[in-house]
């Protein structure tokens, strides 16, 4: 009985719903009775081969395109056969039904890429890197994805574990013949390898920074007293009416999130109802889940009318606000016969969501205040997985470097740092984390 890695698996690639094309996946140890139970005639090896798909009675189930990818040159590194037909729901499952009699099962969420990945086709960042481009929300964010998975965060990781394993080379030596002691580790400038190390993952950091950024988007959650004008101004940065508006207090009940982005970055702007005391049961349920919004927000945004500006009402607000950076927005400039602008600090704006006067002052505050910045075509896709790993990472070299002439502690610090790092190619991830992963995936890659 084949394992349960290496039995056959099929699934419908394409999304659901009715389409044009429709695609079912095969991948196994071995094509043959796929391909004659299926095709009934024999493919050659990346060529496309129109057929008629047929049940178990030699009847046509469907006209399309065989392809087969034989092992090792496919994407799971098995035999993979891709039937491209219509693209209808009844007759992609009777195609997928007709797998499944042939001798496959149903393929798990991201099944297709975990094969890739421990077959190695993908390493672990490649593979979520499949999952990050179908996923991508904005073109940018696509580009990076693509730019993983093409292999450019990996090559940076991989660079930062070679430097790591020659700098453990001659600690390890070092440990293995203590005569030559401390002195042979300075003559080789072990600590300035260190320290340049160091720098190198301090800027892929940063880079990895922009490009969870990128995937993730930033949470900037609306706040601040009735008819302050937070659903004008949902209104101005999603460019349509997302949110009613009226001069009624209390108009907006619940919270209402719209998905903008500003240069390509992603932001789930959220309008919130009016912060203040009330006996509506349905406005303060309103406003409960206001305060729930702001504990998941990366950033909050407080409204005041700015013929008044912060007063006692606001300071309660910004008292009881959790731990997350704050913009204080005064709205409502053309009645207060103001120009849009910016404190020197930038934790203050002056705008008019009515007039969209100084708006595009806070699209550029809020990337800044997200740490965005431009990095051209050089952002990668990154998770918050990897930002630990790399996190945790340069913290064992910070505690390699004060470890100073304890030898054993410097190894061991080096030899953390390096597991790390594989973490992220998946060098050294645990099966319940590469379970977490891929059942992230669509069912189908």
């Amino acid at each position: 009985m084949p394992s349960v890695l290496t039995e056959p698996i099929a699934a419908i690639a394409t999304a659901s719903g009715r389409g044009g094309i429709g695609v079912v996946r095969v991948s196994c140890p071995d094509p043959g009775p796929f391909i004659q139970g299926l095709v009934g005639r024999t493919l050659r090896p990346r060529h496309a081969t129109h057929a008629r798909f047929l049940d178990a009675w030699g009847e046509p189930l469907d006209d399309g395109i065989a392809l087969w990818f034989a092992a090792p040159h496919s994407f799971t590194g098995e035999h993979v056969l891709e039937l491209q037909g219509h693209g209808g729901p009844q007759v992609l499952q009777l195609v997928l039904e007709r797998c499944q009699e042939l001798g496959a099962r149903l393929a798990e969420p991201g099944e297709f890429s975990r094969r890739a990945f421990l077959n190695g086709k993908l390493d672990l960042a490649q593979a979520e890197a499949v999952a990050d481009l179908i996923d991508a929300g904005s073109r940018e964010a696509a580009r990076g994805a693509l730019r993983s998975l093409e292999g450019a965060f990996s090559r940076r990781i991989n660079a930062l574990k070679e430097g790591l394993i020659q700098l453990r080379m001659l600690v390890e030596a070092t440990l293995d013949f203590p005569e030559e002691d401390v002195d042979f580790l300075e003559q080789a400038d072990a600590w300035g390898k260190l320290a340049a190390l160091a720098g190198r993952l301090e800027a892929v950091q940063a880079q990895a920074r922009q490009g969870a950024l990128l995937r993730e988007g930033l949470n900037v959650v609306l706040i601040g007293q009735p008819n302050v004008g937070k659903s004008s101004l949902l209104n101005q940065l999603a460019g349509y009416d997302a949110a009613i508006v009226t001069d009624i207090a209390g108009t907006t009940r619940d919270t209402l999130r719209e998905a903008i982005q500003i240069d390509g970055v992603p932001l789930h702007v959220i309008d919130t109802a009016g912060l203040r005391d009330t006996d509506n049961p349905v406005e303060r349920l309103g406003i409960e889940r206001a305060w729930a919004a702001l504990e998941k927000a990366d950033v909050a945004v407080l409204l005041t009318d700015a013929q008044h500006g912060v007063g006692e009402a606001e300071a309660r607000i910004l008292a009881r606000l959790p731990t997350i950076p704050v913009l204080t927005v005064h709205n409502k400039i053309d009645l207060a016969s103001e120009a849009g602008r910016e404190s020197r600090d930038g934790k203050e704006i002056w705008l008019s969501a009515l007039t969209s006067e100084g708006l595009p002052l806070l699209r550029r505050r809020l990337l800044a205040m997200a740490g965005w910045q431009s990095a051209g075509e050089g952002v990668f896709s990154a998770r918050a997985r990897h930002l630990e790993a790399l996190r945790r990472a340069r913290g064992h070299l910070e505690a390699a470097r004060e470890s100073g002439r304890q030898l054993e502690f410097f190894a061991e610090e080096l030899r953390l740092a390096h597991e790390a790092l594989g973490e992220i190619t998946g060098e050294f991830s645990a099966d319940d984390l590469l379970g977490v992963i891929f059942s992230q995936f669509c069912i189908g890659k």
